[in-house]
């Protein structure tokens, strides 16, 4: 019986290794080998039979599929590893879990829901934008959110050549100079409420993400995670 064949950076990914993306980085930077030769392009299919090398250490086998909700502080980076330094998400979790990595990232200074699994495969499947899932944040600004504020980004703004999508804003509360708002978004762009509030000349001084899609933060506590039952990940998906 012929082995079933699959494509490296696939294999990777189910190993719980890294995404796939970032397996075909790591690919295409020579960190991979099969067989002995050092891989130059991801356009390589592996086998069960094949020994694949990363970084000088054999790749494990495939990962059970687990995913678990984290609650993640501020002033930590959602990485491996630091160029500046700086503590990392991976640093910070509770050593009775396995490797893992994220499903999308947190900002530095961002907090909240941030979801963690064993699977590349699957965090790039909870990645899609064809999902259509929507990211609830609690956002704290400097300034006064006003209606026209929240009717324009609602619509959706153009800033900088950057077109970000429609989303829905509800402001909370104001509390001083400082003002809560609700926002709901279905994009996933780099620091993205960040730049809508920047656009119309309000400070961002917390971001809390409640949910992601069907999970939510609840009352997790900071750094603590929580297990997604395997048959609630099956109804999921």
């Amino acid at each position: 019986m012929t082995e079933k064949k699959e494509r490296i950076a696939k294999v990777m990914a189910a190993a719980g290794l890294c995404s796939r993306r970032e397996a075909e980085r790591w690919i295409q930077n020579g960190r991979v080998s099969v067989n002995g030769e050092v891989l130059t392009t991801p356009a390589r299919t592996v086998d069960a039979n094949d020994q694949i090398v990363v970084d000088g250490q054999p790749l494990a086998g495939p990962q059970e599929r687990r995913l678990w909700c984290y609650h993640k502080p501020v002033s930590v980076i959602t990485t491996y590893r630091d160029p500046q330094g700086r503590p990392t998400v991976f640093e910070r979790l509770p050593a009775f879990l396995p490797r893992v990595i994220s499903v999308g990232r947190l900002d530095f200074n961002s907090e909240g829901l941030l979801l963690l699994t064993t699977d590349g495969g699957l965090a790039r499947e909870l990645e899609l934008p064809s999902r259509g899932w929507k990211r609830k944040y609690r956002v704290r600004v400097h300034g006064k959110v006003t209606p026209e504020i929240v009717g324009r980004l609602q619509k959706g703004v153009r800033i900088e050549g950057i077109s970000y999508a429609p989303c829905q804003i509800e402001v909370e509360r104001e509390q001083g100079s400082n003002t809560w708002v609700l926002m709901t978004l279905t994009e996933g762009k780099n620091r993205e409420i960040r730049r809508m509030m920047a656009f119309f000349g309000l400070e961002v001084t917390r971001l809390i993400r409640i949910s992601y899609g069907p999970f939510q933060l609840g009352n997790l506590p900071v750094g603590a995670v929580r297990e997604v039952p395997e048959k609630v990940l099956k109804g999921l998906l």
